[in-house]
C-alpha cells in the first residue's frame, strides 16, 4: 500500500490539485475511489470515518486523514520540501491560495457543474451570472501571468498546483475555451503540462464515480 492515499474522484478538480502535486513530486501515492455520484460523501458513516465535512479530496497519510486541498498542499510542501516557496513568499502563498479557493477555483468549478453536470440544464440567467464571475476571476490571473512563468515568478510552487485544479477538464464540460479566451493562462497551463508526471484529471484519477456529463 502506498504511503499517500488520496480519496478522490476523477471529476473533482480539488482532488486533481493534490493528485498532480503528488505525481509531479514523485511521491509514493495511490488514488482511492469515492462514489461521489452515488452519494458516498453524504453518508453518515463515511463522514464519521473519513471526513466530517463531506468532501473530497481526503489525503490519508500514516493513519491520519486530512481534508481541504489548500491546507493539504501547504502541509505537503512543508513536510516533503517539494514545490515549497521561500519563507519570504509565505504571505503570497496564502494570499493566492485563498483567492483560488474563494474565487478562481470556486467560480470555475461551479460554472462547470451547472454547465454540464446537473441532471437538467439550469436557467440561462444562472449560467450567465456564474460565467461572469469566472471571467472576472480569470482576468485577474490572466493579467498576473502575462509577465511571469508561474504564479510566484520563476519558481513553481504549490500555488500553481492549486490554481490548476479545473483548467484541464474538457471545454465541453467547462464551457470555456481557455486557449482562445485567456492566452496567458493557456501558456501557463502548457508549462505545467510539460512537467514530468503530468497527466490530465481523468487519467490521473481513474477511480470512483463522478457525475455524468450532459455535454460530451
Amino acid at each position: 500500500m502506498a504511503r499517500y492515499r488520496l480519496h478522490c474522484v476523477g471529476g473533482s478538480g480539488n482532488s486533481y490539485k493534490l493528485a498532480l502535486y503528488l505525481n509531479c513530486a514523485g511521491l509514493d501515492w495511490e488514488p482511492v475511489g469515492v462514489d461521489f455520484a452515488g452519494g458516498q460523501t453524504r453518508d453518515a458513516t463515511w463522514r464519521a470515518e473519513t471526513n466530517l465535512m463531506g468532501e473530497v479530496p481526503v489525503l490519508e497519510v500514516d493513519g491520519r486523514l486530512m481534508s481541504q486541498s489548500g491546507a493539504i498542499l501547504i502541509w505537503l510542501a512543508e513536510t516533503t520540501g517539494h514545490f515549497a516557496a521561500n519563507a519570504a513568499d509565505r504571505f503570497d502563498v496564502l494570499r493566492w491560495l485563498m483567492f483560488d479557493n474563494h474565487k478562481f477555483t470556486a467560480n470555475y468549478a461551479m460554472h462547470r457543474f451547472q454547465n454540464a453536470l446537473t441532471p437538467e440544464p439550469v436557467h440561462p440567467a444562472v449560467l450567465a451570472f456564474l460565467r461572469a464571475r469566472v471571467v472576472s476571476s480569470c482576468a485577474i490571473v490572466e493579467k498576473h501571468l502575462v509577465d511571469r512563468p508561474y504564479m510566484l515568478g520563476d519558481r513553481l510552487t504549490i500555488v500553481d498546483f492549486s490554481l490548476a485544479g479545473y483548467i484541464y477538464y474538457p471545454k465541453e464540460e467547462t464551457g470555456f475555451d481557455i486557449e482562445t479566451t485567456f492566452p496567458a493562462i493557456h501558456a501557463w497551463r502548457q508549462r505545467l503540462a510539460s512537467l514530468p508526471g503530468w497527466k490530465p484529471p481523468y487519467e490521473l484519477m481513474p477511480v470512483g464515480r463522478s457525475p455524468a456529463a450532459r455535454v460530451t
